[in-house]
């Protein structure tokens, strides 16, 4: 029989035992569960930021793409080569974008138009929300249900009426008829805004009127200097949304008449240019910067409109990004006290 080398087994056996020495450390119950929870938080926090990496793509995809055609060239908007670089960098569709809208005087405008309205809205729906939150009366209840109406029923059903009152009023035509409804309470989605500052006012403790009467303060004493300080949540949250409803409202503007010759309004001039861009262009000299080629093509019309709506929607992507720590945190509160 052949004899065995102790110097070769030897090792052998330590190096096994050593293995199932490790093997064990590793199969422990409290390191499996730490390995576990490790990856299992780390697959975690990576799927998670590759869903949000997708849906910002989804939602930044056609603003990019609407960056990039409107500094492309307009010689270039057929060209099948081109799809995201420009070959030509141009800002000659912003200037035709700019001339079509009567950018400067427009924007001027609806900034105006939209700043009013949402300081009309905010002392309106405020208001309104304090009292339904507080001031319990007899019928209120049937009253607040009427403010649910107005967010139920689409604006279109009352339309008609609204018209023929202001027409009646000799409002028809001029901005004062936005400003009348915004301060009655029967602006964009004023319903909405009531109903935040309502579930918001009935969060705060009653101590805080308690103590302010006390003092001798009345119900609008109480209203300015206790409840509405704190209230700046729901303040920035309504005024952001009804400054930028207000911004991108077509329908009343449309349905007053509010945008003319010598007040032009961003959403209807892009309305009106997406309509008829070649009589945009032309009764605005925009033809004399491109040939007649390329304003013959349905593709470079599209292509002006959407630089118009890139160009009317820039002031808010710019407003946001100095207010979007601020908006996020009042939604956030919002929502806890409501």
């Amino acid at each position: 029989m052949k004899k065995i080398d102790q110097n070769v087994v030897e090792p052998t056996i330590k190096r096994k035992g050593f293995i199932q020495k490790k093997y064990d450390e590793f199969m422990e119950p409290a390191k499996v569960f730490r390995r576990k929870r490790k990856y299992s938080k780390f697959f975690g926090s990576f799927f998670r930021y590759l869903f949000l990496l997708g849906l910002c793509f989804v939602i930044l995809f056609p603003t990019i793409q609407q960056i990039l055609q409107a500094l492309r060239a307009p010689e270039d908007v057929n060209k099948p080569s081109v799809i995201w670089i420009p070959e030509v960098w141009s800002v000659k569709n912003i200037k035709i974008a700019i001339i079509v809208l009567d950018y400067w005087k427009a924007l001027l405008n609806t900034t105006k138009l939209s700043a009013i309205s949402m300081i009309l809205q905010l002392v309106s729906t405020s208001l309104a929300g304090y009292a339904f939150s507080r001031l319990r009366f007899k019928g209120s209840n049937i009253l607040f249900f009427g403010v649910i109406l107005t967010i139920i029923i689409p604006p279109q059903a009352l339309s008609l009426t609204q018209y023929l009152y202001f027409r009646q009023l000799k409002l028809v035509g001029k901005e004062y008829s936005i400003y009348l409804m915004n301060g009655l309470g029967m602006g964009i989605r004023s319903g909405i805004f009531i109903f935040i500052f309502r579930q918001f006012f009935r969060g705060l403790p009653h101590e805080l009127e308690e103590s302010a009467q006390i003092d001798g303060a009345g119900v609008f004493r109480t209203f300015w200097s206790v409840m509405l300080p704190n209230a700046r949540g729901a303040l920035v949250t309504v005024s952001l949304f009804s400054f930028v409803w207000a911004w991108n409202d077509a329908y009343y503007v449309s349905i007053f008449e509010v945008s003319t010759a010598n007040f032009p309004v961003l959403t209807m001039r892009l309305v009106n240019a997406a309509e008829g861009m070649y009589a945009a262009l032309f009764y605005t000299g925009g033809l004399t910067l491109i040939g007649q080629d390329i304003w013959t093509n349905p593709m470079f019309l599209s292509l002006i409109s959407n630089v118009a709506a890139l160009l009317m929607m820039l002031p808010l992507l710019i407003g946001y990004l100095f207010v979007q720590k601020g908006f996020v945190e009042s939604i956030e509160r919002t929502g806890i006290v409501g």
